[in-house]
C-alpha cells in the first residue's frame, strides 16, 4: 500500500499529484495544516462580525459585486455560483485530471488564506480517499478568474449535485456519495467561491502533462537512435567537446542521452561526412524542449503550492486582500510555449520518417520499408498517418494566452487559456516513428549490432509489433506502442 501524502507537512511535488492522480494513493490533512485552516476561518469570521464588506461572501460576484447581499443570502450565493455555472459542454475530462484537480484544491486550502472550513478540506480529500471522481465537461473554461466552470462541477458533487464517477459507474452525486459512504455538506459562506476562483484544473493539467511530455520526448529521441543505427549515420555530432561549445543544459543532455543510447553500435560511424538535420542537429533542435520540460517543474511546483483564489486572508494578521492570484498566467504561458514545443517534435519525427521510407535518401534501404515492394506498400500508409498527425500538432500549437476574449460583464476582460491535446497526437506519431526505426534496424540487419540504449528501445517494439514482412493493418500496434510510450516501463525509461 502506498505512503499516505499529508498535505501541509510540506510543499506537494509533482510526482505526489502522480500518486494520488493515477496511482490512487490515499491524501489526508497535517495536524498543523488543519488548525491553519481553522484560523483562517476565523479570521473571516471575525471580519464579519464587524461588518466588513466582503466580495463574493456579503456581495455579488464579478459584475455583480456592487450587490449587497442579506445576511440570509450569503450561503444561497455559494450554491447558486455552482448552479449558474452548470451549463458545459463536451465529453468528460480524463479521471486523473479531476483527481490531480480535486487534490490541487485541497492543497491550497491548507495555506489556510482561503478561509474555508477544515470539513469542507476534508470531503474534498474524502472524494479523493474513496474514489469517488466528479464528471467534468471537456468545454469549459477561460481560465481568466480561475477555472471556474471546471472547478464547479468538481465542488457540487460535494452538495449532492451532478454527476460521479464510482468504481466503473457514472451515478448520479448523491448516489455516488451514498454508495462511497460519504453524505453531502452544505456550503458555508465563500467557500463555494474558494473553490471555484483558482488555477485548480489548469494547474492540474500541467502537472500531469510534464510527466507525460517527458516520456514522449524521451520515446521520440529512442526513434532518432534507431534511425541513426538504421541510416549507418556518424556519431561524432554527439561528442561532448562539441556541445560545450554551444552551453544549452538542454543540448547538453540530449546529446549525452543520444552517447547512451548509441553505446557499443555497430552500425554508427566514427566519421563519414554529415548526415541530415534530422539526424546530426537532435541535440541543437530538440535540447530547448529537455530544458524547457525541466525548467518547467519549478514553476508548477509554485502553482500547486500557492493561494491562489480571491480574496484571501491573512491568517496571522486578519487582513483580507482583493487581488488576482486566481489569474492563470503562469501556467497558460507555459502550455502554449509545449505546444509550439511539441509542433518542433512533432516535425522531428515527420521528418525521420521522410527519410526512412524514401529509397532515395534511406541509403540503400527498399522504398517504403517493405522487403516485398509492389504488392507490397509497407510504411507508405503510417507515413500518410504521421504527416496527418504533425499537421494537427501545428495547427494546435498556436498560442491561446494572448487572445483577450470579453466575458462575464467585461469583468474578465483579458482571459489565460490552457490546451493538451496535442501530446495525443505527438504520441502517436512517436509510435509510429519507433515503428519504422526498428523495421529499418530489421532491413539493415538487424538488432545485434544495435547500441546497448537503442537495443533496448528495439526489442520493447518488437515485443509489441512483429517485423512487416508483407502488408497488415497495423493500427493495434500503433495503439500498444503508443500506450508503452505512456507508460513508465516504455523504452522512453
Amino acid at each position: 500500500m502506498s505512503e499516505i501524502l499529508e498535505l501541509g507537512a510540506r510543499p506537494l511535488t509533482i510526482e505526489e499529484v502522480v500518486r494520488v492522480a493515477r496511482e490512487g494513493a490515499e491524501a489526508r490533512i497535517s495536524g498543523p495544516a488543519r488548525e491553519r485552516i481553522a484560523l483562517g476561518r476565523r479570521r473571516l469570521e471575525e471580519l464579519l462580525a464587524r461588518g466588513e464588506r466582503i466580495y463574493g461572501v456579503n456581495t455579488g460576484v464579478g459584475g455583480n459585486a456592487g450587490i449587497s447581499l442579506a445576511p440570509d443570502q450569503m450561503e444561497l450565493l455559494q450554491h447558486n455560483l455552482v448552479r449558474h455555472l452548470s451549463c458545459a459542454t463536451g465529453q468528460p475530462l480524463p479521471r486523473d485530471v479531476v483527481r490531480a484537480a480535486t487534490l490541487l484544491r485541497a492543497a491550497t486550502f491548507v495555506t489556510g488564506a482561503s478561509a474555508v472550513r477544515p470539513e469542507l478540506v476534508e470531503a474534498l480529500v474524502a472524494l479523493l480517499n474513496r474514489g469517488v471522481t466528479p464528471v467534468v465537461p471537456r468545454y469549459v473554461s477561460v481560465g481568466a478568474g480561475g477555472d471556474r466552470m471546471p472547478s464547479a462541477y468538481i465542488a457540487r458533487v460535494l452538495i449532492g449535485m451532478g454527476e460521479a464517477e464510482f468504481q466503473g459507474r457514472r451515478l448520479p452525486a448523491p448516489e455516488a456519495l451514498r454508495a462511497a459512504g460519504l453524505e453531502p455538506i452544505s456550503f458555508a459562506p465563500k467557500e463555494s467561491l474558494a473553490l471555484i476562483n483558482g488555477t485548480t484544473v489548469m494547474t492540474a493539467v500541467a502537472a500531469l502533462l510534464r510527466v507525460d511530455a517527458v516520456r514522449v520526448l524521451r520515446a521520440l529521441l529512442d526513434g532518432v537512435a534507431l534511425s541513426i543505427e538504421a541510416m549507418q549515420a556518424p556519431d561524432l555530432p554527439f561528442q561532448p567537446w562539441v556541445h560545450e561549445q554551444k552551453g544549452h543544459p538542454g543540448q547538453i543532455a540530449v546529446a549525452a542521452y543520444l552517447r547512451e543510447m548509441l553505446g557499443g553500435s555497430g552500425y554508427t560511424q566514427a566519421s563519414a561526412g554529415q548526415s541530415c538535420y534530422s539526424l546530426r542537429c537532435a541535440p541543437q533542435g530538440l535540447g530547448q524542449v529537455w530544458e524547457a520540460l525541466e525548467d518547467a517543474g519549478a514553476v508548477i511546483e509554485r502553482e500547486i503550492n500557492s493561494a491562489n483564489d480571491n480574496p484571501l486572508i491573512d491568517p496571522d494578521s486578519g487582513v483580507l486582500y482583493k487581488a488576482g492570484n486566481f489569474y492563470g498566467g503562469h501556467i497558460s504561458r507555459l502550455l502554449d510555449g509545449w505546444k509550439i514545443d511539441f509542433a518542433s517534435m512533432a516535425n522531428w519525427a515527420n521528418a525521420l520518417m521522410a527519410l526512412l521510407v524514401d529509397d532515395r535518401l534511406n541509403a540503400g534501404l527498399p522504398a517504403n520499408l517493405t522487403p516485398a515492394p509492389g504488392v507490397n506498400s509497407g510504411f507508405k500508409g503510417m507515413q500518410l498517418s504521421m504527416t496527418s498527425l504533425a499537421c494537427a500538432v501545428r495547427q494546435m500549437a498556436g498560442p491561446s494566452s494572448i487572445h483577450s476574449l470579453p466575458t462575464e460583464q467585461y469583468n474578465q476582460d483579458v482571459v489565460s487559456l490552457g490546451a493538451m491535446d496535442s501530446l495525443d497526437c505527438l504520441r502517436n506519431e512517436t509510435a509510429m516513428l519507433l515503428l519504422a526505426s526498428a523495421q529499418a534496424v530489421d532491413l539493415r540487419g538487424g538488432p545485434a549490432r544495435l547500441g546497448q540504449g537503442s537495443r533496448r528501445a528495439y526489442e520493447a517494439v518488437r515485443r509489441l509489433a512483429a517485423f512487416q514482412d508483407k502488408d497488415r493493418p497495423m493500427e493495434q500496434e500503433v495503439g500498444a506502442v503508443a500506450a508503452l510510450v505512456a507508460n513508465p516501463t516504455s523504452p522512453a525509461r
